[in-house]
């Protein structure tokens, strides 16, 4: 209930102050796990939430305190989406929580809305005949403006399959680092430790782990055997198909996660420069690269604009753009982003994605690669970026996918404007699009 306040009235990250939360509480594993569930669940189907019970609030839901607003969210979401804990316990522990915080009068409002909403729960349905936007925005939880752009983006279908699949719990991938081991060896390990695993079949370098716990805590993880990385991520360094012995410039490189794949593509010899905005964010490039034994990478600090003025032009043979952008396409991982973006967000970094890509172009070599890459599914960020770089750059060409490019991506994803758009439903992966644009001139 704290977390889910402090998240609505200060804006705060949910990940980090559910974090902080747990490592104070010392929860069980049990516990630990169900905490996370309710926090995300009952901010990812917030306004489904707020759709019902605000038939049972009498003044509305939005004069109350917030405390209470976020209690009674917490409390029908496990009513209406867990069906493990008794409609009787959720009631009984909302209105100690209720007591414990606030006075009788809090408390006997509480138990009264619960209780009407068990009454009537069989009721507690979004209505069929809405306009689509509407039906979908409610039944999946999404602001409305979003939805709209969707469907006007990709259809009525796949925008219902886009918001169900940001709801689901996202899975845990891994990438493995083959300058230590295959593929096929760490599964057989994982499997031996009683792990359930399969390959991935989005990256040739992936695995997703179906049970065992946090990766970050296993041997494989402190040995720099594997990194946690999302599939739809893991394509990004495929799509730079680096060789040993290359020049590499990474923009955007913070945490690290798409430079040390670069890394290990190279089999570490080359040079991979890393840069990043933020100094903070410096060392998280070079502790990722100490822990996976890759001493070609040199991290950096400052803004992508100035590369220019740093490196001479026709400087590398790879230079890849990881823009900033809307992160829409990581909404599972992180379902407050979809209540704090508006639709002026899309615009404002578009123009910014815009002056990045042509600051990095005139560094690459002549018959180099230029990636650019986005974790979002906004098509003025991406195909659109795309497009008007190539209109005012004639010395730059789309290039096509690598040759071992999985078929699979090529038969599921969508063709966007010379890159390809993976939307999280295609393979219960993040949203993302790249393009590769080869230096002709």
């Amino acid at each position: 209930m704290d977390v889910l306040t402090q998240v609505e009235q200060e804006g705060a990250y949910s990940n980090l102050l559910l974090n902080s939360a747990l490592n104070k509480a010392v929860l069980e594993k049990g516990d630990a796990g169900l905490a996370t569930e309710l926090v995300y669940g009952t901010i990812a189907r917030m306004n489904t939430l707020d759709y019902f019970l605000d038939r049972f609030v009498k003044k509305g839901l939005a004069k109350l305190q917030p405390w209470v607003r976020s209690l009674l969210r917490l409390s029908l979401y496990q009513i209406l989406y867990l069906d493990r804990i008794p409609e009787h316990a959720v009631v009984s522990e909302a209105v100690n929580l209720s007591k414990k915080r606030g006075h009788q009068g809090i408390s006997g409002m509480v138990n009264g809305v619960l209780r009407s909403v068990l009454r009537e729960r069989s009721q507690l349905l979004v209505p069929d005949d809405l306009p689509p936007a509407e039906r979908i925005s409610l039944q999946h939880s999404h602001p409305l403006w979003m939805v709209k752009r969707w469907v006007k983006q990709y259809g009525e279908e796949a925008t219902e399959d886009i918001c169900a699949a940001n709801n689901a719990p996202p899975p845990v991938s891994v990438r493995v680092n083959t300058t230590m081991i295959s593929r096929d060896q760490m599964l057989n390990e994982m499997m031996e430790a009683g792990h359930t695993a399969v390959p991935s079949e989005v990256s040739p370098y992936g695995i997703v782990v179906q049970s065992g716990g946090n990766m970050a805590y296993t041997e494989w993880y402190r040995e720099g055997m594997i990194s946690i990385q999302d599939e739809s991520s893991m394509l990004v360094a495929e799509m730079v198909e680096p060789h040993p012995g290359m020049t590499v410039l990474d923009c955007c490189a913070a945490p690290g996660g798409k430079t040390s794949h670069i890394g290990e593509l190279m089999k570490d010899e080359g040079r991979i420069i890393a840069n990043d905005l933020h100094s903070h964010k410096q060392k998280l490039i070079a502790d990722q690269a100490e822990r996976l034994g890759l001493s070609s990478i040199t991290s950096v600090t400052g803004n992508a604009l100035d590369l220019p003025n740093i490196y001479e032009d026709n400087s590398f043979d790879r230079v890849l753009l990881d823009a900033p952008c809307s992160g829409l396409g990581v909404i599972r991982r992180k379902p407050d982003l979809k209540w704090v973006k508006t639709p002026e967000d899309a615009g404002a970094i578009a123009e910014l994605q815009a002056k990045l890509i042509h600051a990095a172009a005139g560094l690459v070599k002549p018959g180099g690669l230029l990636v650019y890459s986005t974790c979002t599914m906004e098509s003025r960020e991406n195909e659109g970026i795309i497009e008007a770089f190539l209109a005012s750059r004639s010395d730059y060409a789309i290039e096509p996918d690598p040759e071992h490019f999985s078929e699979v991506i090529r038969e599921r994803a969508l063709s966007r404007g010379g890159g390809i758009q993976i939307l999280p439903q295609h393979f219960h992966s993040d949203g993302f699009f790249i393009a590769r644009l080869r230096r002709i001139l």
